[in-house]
């Protein structure tokens, strides 16, 4: 464990996954039932229920019933558990998986070891994720906090598949980027950590492992296959960002998404300056249609998904 003053130094490690930490077992004075699982799903519900700037150790500590000198002695820093915290909500995404392939463990270790294997240490590297999944996905339902995520593996009847069994890559892609918007939204704090964090945890490179499977089976050059992916998902980064802060927004005053847009553009039609833009667009909503914001989003969202996998089909077998 380091000590306060090292914490104050800061770290040159630059991702918890990476520099070996030390395994530990829980010392004899340590509250009973607390381990990284735990520390990391009360983790999550806090960035969710009060948002990332408010999170802190001695908040964490509080909501677990225990003093922060309790968590230091499992993870060295906040952005440790931050870092936790983001690769245990990519967990929540449903991979294409092969039917007969075990799902290897979170953590690294083999498949068919057992639960209990590692019951009596704490190592970040060891049990970072290992069961927090489950109880983040307990307390985030997709049909009531953001949009359907990706399902789960292709069997030969899904539509996902084509006429001859092969796992349809387009209808793949849309999955994928359908379920880490869904992540995105449903946890809005992700999106200013992913650009802090080096996203090497199990869940996240299972995800990147996922994603460059299907851009591979879409027959694209291997030279645009990055920019393809690229193209995807930091339009979803984008568009996932905008949809959490402004559900949350919407939250926050009190106020259904529907009724926080019409207040927001009955203010807008009334100002001079902002007027003719605001008339000139209202031929383009019309066309676009739909009644509520949920329906507009989801029509410009699919509309956009579609422009992107047409631009990728066009670049496909090229050399």
């Amino acid at each position: 464990m380091v000590t306060a003053a090292d914490r104050a130094k800061g770290s040159a490690r630059t991702s918890v996954w990476l520099g070996g930490k030390v395994t530990r077992t829980r010392r004899t004075d340590q509250p009973a039932g607390l381990d990284l699982d735990k520390i990391t799903a009360a983790t999550v519900r806090l960035l969710d229920s009060e948002g990332l700037a408010k999170f802190s150790m001695r908040r964490l500590a509080a909501e677990l019933g225990v003093t922060a000198m309790s968590v230091y002695w499992y993870v060295d820093t906040k952005d440790d558990l931050l870092e936790l915290a983001l690769d245990a909500v990519m967990g929540e995404l449903v991979l294409p998986t092969t039917e007969d392939e075990p799902e290897p463990r979170p953590d690294g270790r083999p498949a068919d070891e057992p639960d209990d294997a590692h019951a009596s240490t704490g190592s970040t590297g060891a049990r970072a994720s290992t069961g927090s999944t489950g109880s983040v996905n307990s307390n985030a339902p997709a049909d009531s906090t953001g949009p359907a995520d990706s399902t789960g593996p292709l069997d030969p009847t899904d539509p996902a598949r084509s006429t001859d069994g092969e796992a349809d890559w387009r209808l793949q892609l849309r999955r994928l980027a359908a379920g880490y918007r869904g992540v995105l939204v449903r946890h809005p704090w992700v999106s200013p950590l992913v650009g802090v964090f080096l996203n090497i945890g199990p869940h996240a490179v299972k995800f990147a492992a996922a994603s460059q499977d299907v851009m591979r089976s879409a027959d694209l050059p291997l030279r645009g296959q990055t920019g393809g992916l690229a193209a995807v998902f930091q339009f979803v980064y984008g568009f996932g960002t905008v949809e959490g802060h402004f559900r949350d927004r919407c939250a926050r005053a009190g106020m259904t998404q529907d009724e926080y847009h019409q207040h927001a553009m009955g203010h807008i039609s009334e100002q001079p300056s902002l007027r003719r833009t605001f008339e000139q667009a209202q031929d383009v909503m019309a066309a676009r249609g739909g009644d509520t914001v949920e329906e507009m989003r989801e029509r410009d969202f699919d509309f956009a998904l579609d422009l992107l996998i047409a631009g990728i089909e066009a670049k496909c077998g090229e050399g």
